[in-house]
């Protein structure tokens, strides 16, 4: 017997959409996948779009997910976002740290008010300099949500000098990695305490 109506929705950018993944829905579909193996009943709604910046999120969560929770289900959010305010953009960024963190801020107060919420930190990219910014970006992340008191998973250090997640972008688009990155951040989400729906790891 399947356990529950929850339905989640992942809000995010590109790495939430899964681009570069061949076989599709990137690692949202893995841990998704994953739940229902374990006898949940489960809707993901990957609201992931490329190129989205906090600042695009901010202004489209709530009309989005108020589209997809109703009253009856179990409802639950899962943010990923942040690689593209670290983005150069002229001599400034594209989303500068001040106003990246105060969208973060914005994001969780209004969320964790709504449903069980989760946050999975920005993933590298691949280019050394954004990738310092994404890391510092990060850890600043991690500290507000434990300040706001939501779990947080923070992966870009891991990941920006794990081999295989090399080997993953360079087989990708160079930016984004293939199924088997994808796969790795997965295993990670699965695996982590805070996580609702199970621990099991995933395959490709």
């Amino acid at each position: 017997m399947r356990r529950g109506d929850h339905r989640v929705c992942f809000v995010g950018d590109s790495f939430v959409l899964g681009t570069g993944d061949t076989a599709g829905g990137g690692w949202v579909r893995r841990v998704a996948a994953a739940a229902v193996t374990t006898g949940y009943d489960i809707t993901a709604y990957n609201l992931g779009i490329r190129r989205d910046t906090s600042a695009d999120i901010a202004a489209r969560w709530q009309a989005e997910c108020d589209a997809r929770l109703r009253a009856e289900c179990s409802p639950c959010l899962v943010f990923s976002f942040g690689a593209n305010d670290m983005t150069a953009d002229g001599d400034s960024l594209r989303v500068p740290m001040p106003a990246s963190l105060e969208n973060f801020r914005s994001i969780l107060t209004e969320a964790r008010a709504r449903c069980p919420l989760l946050v999975i930190g920005p993933l590298p990219v691949g280019e050394a300099a954004q990738d310092t910014r994404i890391i510092a970006l990060c850890t600043t992340y991690a500290l507000l949500a434990a300040e706001l008191g939501v779990p947080y998973l923070p992966l870009a250090e891991q990941l920006v000098n794990d081999p295989a997640w090399k080997r993953a972008v360079t087989a990708g688009d160079g930016t984004h990695p293939d199924g088997s990155g994808y796969a790795r951040v997965a295993e990670r989400v699965l695996q982590w305490p805070a996580w609702w729906f199970g621990d099991s790891a995933t395959g490709t």
